[in-house]
């Protein structure tokens, strides 16, 4: 991680220290009225997590803060991931690739499209290994970290009272790293996740035209932050002109996409294909 991040990560945990201490609050006391682990209040003020847009006006609203103090912490987070752009090195990069996992931490309400890569909430740990691979400079130790912690993030789709809703380009499922059983380990992890009555998964078939072309994938989190995710880095923006125009964007995508049986349906053709595959490259 690079030091300018660190450093605005210490400087907005310090801040929601002293505006707790200015409450009369124990950290046990805000995670409780703000419905989070107390775990991770002590992590966020300490400088060690990034919360979410989602979590930091939990904390907001448990400290009671007028609207100018809010905003002052919420201009100090989008500092903080600011800083994950522009950071250098290796565990920079890292950082960038998490950029996504970081902003739908604390989010009820997940929507995704991707026409490329999968969306990282539904990566098996190879193909998110393929995916930060692609990232210069990283030793296998920080590769491992990454992956660990998105698979980690993932337990958030079995969690009641949250929603995801993920759509994809056929491309995105035939667009493949490693090898065709790397693809059909992570096709049926895909079947298994949009089973879930938490989730839903929608495909776009390629026989189908698309209503704009789409330029590069995002993840809108709640209807409060979107990350636009694009080479070299992804950007996380809160301004209500960009969230109105991805969320008319998803719901475009989103009303072309075959859901609930015809998607499954789309995902074992795949599958079999890659059966095919798998048997024509191990002949």
């Amino acid at each position: 991680m690079g030091s300018e991040r660190r450093e605005r990560m210490r400087v907005l945990g310090a801040r929601l220290r002293a505006l707790r201490a200015d409450a009369g609050l124990t950290g046990a006391a805000l995670a409780q009225q703000a419905g989070l682990g107390q775990p991770t209040v002590s992590k966020v003020e300490n400088g060690r997590m990034v919360p979410s847009f989602d979590v930091l006006d939990r904390l907001s609203r448990a400290l009671g803060l007028d609207e100018p103090t809010a905003g002052e912490v919420r201009e100090l987070l989008v500092a903080v991931e600011a800083a994950v752009e522009t950071g250098s090195g290796s565990d920079g990069d890292v950082s960038a690739g998490l950029v996504v996992d970081e902003a739908v931490r604390g989010a009820r309400l997940v929507r995704s499209f991707q026409c490329v890569v999968l969306p990282a909430m539904l990566q098996s740990a190879e193909y998110a290994r393929h995916a930060f691979l692609t990232s210069p400079g990283l030793d296998a130790e920080a590769v491992g970290r990454a992956v660990a912690a998105r698979v980690e993030r993932q337990s958030l789709l079995y969690e009641p009272g949250r929603e995801s809703v993920f759509v994809l380009t056929e491309a995105v499922l035939r667009t493949w790293p490693g090898t065709p059983s790397l693809m059909l380990a992570q096709l049926d992890r895909l079947l298994a996740v949009e089973s879930l009555d938490t989730v839903r998964l929608g495909v776009i078939p390629w026989r189908r035209p698309v209503p704009v072309l789409p330029r590069h994938g995002f993840t809108l989190c709640d209807r409060q932050s979107v990350v636009v995710e694009a080479f070299p880095s992804e950007r996380v923006s809160t301004e209500t002109g960009d969230l109105t125009r991805y969320e008319e964007m998803f719901s475009r995508f989103e009303s072309v996409a075959l859901f609930g049986g015809e998607a499954r349906d789309l995902l074992m053709q795949v599958m079999r294909e890659f059966r095919e595959l798998e048997t024509a490259v191990t002949r």
